[in-house]
């Protein structure tokens, strides 16, 4: 998947653009409505074999940790006040 964005919207939405990077996503950032750059994400196979394991790890625990009702991304946005 790609998608095209300007570059004060890049600089604004960073975080967000390297977390859909992180997904698969490849996005093209423009200035002026042409293309200057691509973010895209790293190819890297033994950093997708450690994740794969480390979720496999954590699912087939009997009880899963949890977040007692919390909101994660609640949790995140106020780590970052």
């Amino acid at each position: 998947m790609s998608d095209t964005v300007g570059a004060f919207d890049a600089k604004t939405h960073f975080s967000k653009l390297l977390e859909r990077a992180e997904a698969g996503e490849t996005i093209t950032i423009t200035r002026h409505g042409k293309p200057v750059a691509k973010l895209t994400p790293v190819d890297d196979a033994a950093a997708r074999e450690r994740r794969r394991k480390a979720i496999e790890a954590w699912l087939s625990q009997p009880n899963p940790p949890t977040l007692g009702g919390l909101d994660w991304k609640a949790l995140r946005d106020e780590g970052r006040k």
